[in-house]
């Protein structure tokens, strides 16, 4: 990894305060939605390595991908990274190394450096695991939202550099270790809540609901509404562009799957059906499992799971694949829209697309 500067002693103290309660938290290395330089669009991007390869399966991939689209190494060396997201007002990138307890910030043309120090976990007892930030996104005010392992919580970063906890408990018992998230265009926050958190995951004598969940808080609301409670380990969560339809990724190696569920008009989920089904390529031995996953304006799928980044079509056809060749946690789109961001273990990388994603 390229070399990451570590924040100055006095702020990592600082950082290193727990924050049990509303308005009071970790302050970052910067507000993430304070203004800066315009998003950059494709003319200015530099050119990186060469990581892994690309999959074409059906011909409708054309209109996605470039010709001579690749996948770029844009950092490595961290020990699992994971929930990108474009931070549009400055230009940059931020991602989660959950093992790490950081989440780091990257730049076109500058190595990453850490943003936030501890991201997830602000216990004083140390503890080994997964306790940083997982799944990272921005809501409506270009604020930072985090899922806190190790805190077991989900927060807002404010932009006085303070953290407010959005959601901590379900029916008066602690979540099991918030994963990953995502915002409908009403404000509703819908994330996923399996055990990787826990030092002993579900046989952890912390865990304190019998289930890992999936669930959606709505703007003001204290604590959400359960939604799903019979996924195995739901992990990466995302919502179709007209909001009809929520993926949910299910990183179970017996049953690796993705599934979907119809969105209903009070914002709970109905007829659950499996998407695409992965145990073929964990039998082959890909690294991996169904991970995080973000779709484009069009409803296509860009899905984490063994080996890379799998591309669906909105009626399921796989249309191909970013071999990354790695364990691919995450992704999420940056600069005008168009550009593909992933997380790949030790890796950060992207692929310059076609597309654009929802949202852009």
């Amino acid at each position: 990894m390229n070399s990451s500067p570590l924040l100055p002693l006095a702020l990592t103290l600082a950082l290193a305060l727990s924050t049990p309660a509303h308005g009071e938290g970790t302050k970052g290395e910067k507000d993430p939605t304070k203004p800066a330089a315009k998003s950059q669009g494709k003319s200015k991007l530099q050119d990186y390595p060469n990581l892994g390869s690309i999959e074409r399966v059906d011909p409708r991939l054309d209109a996605l991908l470039p010709k001579e689209a690749r996948i770029e190494k844009l950092a490595e060396g961290f020990d699992w990274s994971e929930g990108p997201v474009w931070i549009k007002e400055g230009s940059y990138l931020v991602f989660s190394d959950v093992p790490q307890n950081k989440i780091f910030k990257w730049s076109e043309g500058n190595p990453a450096t850490v943003f936030l120090e501890p991201s997830g976990y602000t216990g004083s007892v140390p503890r080994g695991g997964e306790p940083g930030s997982n799944g990272l996104t921005v809501d409506a005010q270009g604020r930072l939202v985090m899922c806190e392992h190790g805190d077991r919580r989900v927060t807002r970063l404010e932009r006085n550099g303070r953290k407010t906890t959005l959601a901590r408990y379900y029916k008066f018992y602690r979540f099991n270790s918030p994963n990953d998230l995502v915002f409908n265009s009403k404000g509703d926050l819908y994330f996923t809540d399996p055990p990787y958190g826990l030092l002993e995951k579900n046989a952890d004598p912390a865990k304190e609901l019998p289930f890992c969940g999936v669930y959606r808080l709505k703007p003001g609301d204290k604590e959400p509404t359960l939604i799903i409670r019979d996924l195995t380990f739901p992990n990466g969560i995302a919502l179709s562009p007209d909001e009809k339809r929520l993926y949910v990724a299910v990183s179970d190696p017996d049953k690796p799957v993705i599934t979907t569920f119809d969105v209903q008009p009070d914002g709970t989920v109905a007829n659950g059906q499996v998407f695409h089904d992965f145990t073929a390529q964990v039998k082959a031995g890909l690294k991996g499992l169904p991970d995080g996953m973000k779709v484009d304006r069009k409803g296509n799928l860009f899905a984490t799971a063994p080996g890379g980044v799998y591309i669906f079509a909105p009626d399921g056809t796989h249309l191909g694949t970013l071999q990354t060749g790695q364990a691919t946690a995450n992704c999420n789109w940056g600069n005008d829209g168009s550009v593909l961001y992933i997380t790949a273990d030790k890796f950060l990388c992207r692929v310059r697309t076609t597309t654009k994603g929802k949202g852009w």
